[in-house]
């Protein structure tokens, strides 16, 4: 299931090569852009399905999806296994019942986290911040892409632990083994994941 993941986020042009400012402030030359997912449902259902495998095991009461990349994730995972999801607001609305978080749940209940990607980690603790202030535990974090850049590090010092379907270095492996990564990006990949891993 991995490699057909890889395989796919390439087909889909979610891998980039070239020169990326990352959220955290790193220039990359690999860029993971899982926007587009919501073009592609097959692929979509894919990583929901490779994420529920993932989250069998676990303790949690609802799905916690983080806008806007993993919402379409965390739906499909809830649609498919039955279990509850909320989510946190990028924005309050003014209006409304003005909820930071919506979606039903009760104070004491465990959320899981479904994200997208991690990188270096410090992003993830304010993700969870509206989750933690309204009551729900946290235990842990699924992702898709692991990019190995200290997030599973960090989590696991702060009390979380990570579960991603594919970490960057398998991605990179398998898009060369198939031939669809030419030597030259595939080195520079690489010797920056390994200069900038923590």
């Amino acid at each position: 299931m991995k490699k057909e993941i890889a395989l796919a986020l390439h087909e889909i042009g979610a891998v980039k090569f070239g020169k990326f400012t990352l959220k955290s402030g790193i220039e990359s030359p690999i860029y993971i852009d899982l926007r587009v997912l919501v073009s592609y449902p097959k692929v979509l259902k894919q990583i929901s399905a490779a994420m529920i495998e993932l989250a069998k095991g676990l303790e949690f009461d609802v799905i916690a999806g983080i806008p806007y990349t993993a919402l379409p994730i965390a739906t499909g995972i809830s649609l498919d296994q039955n279990w509850p999801m909320v989510y946190a607001r990028k924005e309050v609305k003014d209006d409304g019942t003005k909820k930071k978080l919506e979606g039903v749940f009760k104070e004491g209940q465990t959320a899981l986290i479904i994200d997208d990607l991690i990188t270096t980690g410090g992003s993830k603790f304010e993700t969870i911040e509206p989750f933690t202030q309204a009551g729900l535990n946290i235990k842990d974090f699924i992702v898709l892409v692991d990019r190995e850049q200290g997030g599973g590090r960090l989590l696991a010092e702060k009390g979380y632990d990570l579960h991603a379907v594919l970490g960057v270095n398998e991605l990179l492996d398998t898009l060369k083994d198939e031939g669809k990564l030419e030597d030259e990006l595939y080195s520079t990949a690489k010797e920056f994941i390994a200069k900038t891993q923590v």
